[in-house]
């Protein structure tokens, strides 16, 4: 009995630390400079374009939903691209949940790149400045 205790301690210490995500250093980041901010009812889109390390020029475009009437969270919805220094062009729908604090918005997604790539992100958003500080996080990397 103990062994067989031992050996499903150790079977799930090994799938719990093969699977895990190191999210302790990003793997990239930079500013974006809030292009757009245009409000609807129930929600706002905006638009963002900037340089990201590992990523070059960077333009995204959200859907911002709140959920409640407060308007102090919701969810995410848009679309991520960058032209490579190469001039290859590279895409991303972008899904995922923000939450307010005064003029400071923090935003929660994952990306899912067309070329295989996939991070987890998270934006400092300053409504006031127009800036929004941006780090992230690679889950996995690119096919090529």
């Amino acid at each position: 009995m103990k062994y067989i205790f031992l050996l499903l301690t150790i079977s799930l210490a090994f799938t719990f630390n093969s699977f895990s995500q190191d999210l302790s250093q990003p793997k990239g980041g930079g500013t974006l400079d809030i292009v757009l901010i245009s409000p609807d009812d129930g929600h706002s889109i905006m638009n963002f374009e900037g340089q990201i390390s590992g990523y070059g020029s960077v333009f995204v475009k959200f859907k911002v939903s709140s959920i409640n009437t407060s308007k102090t969270s919701g969810t995410l919805d848009g679309q991520g691209r960058t032209i490579l220094e190469d001039g290859v062009l590279i895409t991303t729908p972008l899904k995922g949940t923000w939450k307010r604090n005064g003029e400071l918005m923090k935003f929660y997604f994952t990306d899912a790149i067309n070329n295989g790539a996939m991070n987890f992100v998270m934006w400092d958003v300053k409504l006031l400045e127009k800036k929004a500080e941006v780090k992230y996080f690679e889950l996995h990397g690119s096919d090529n």
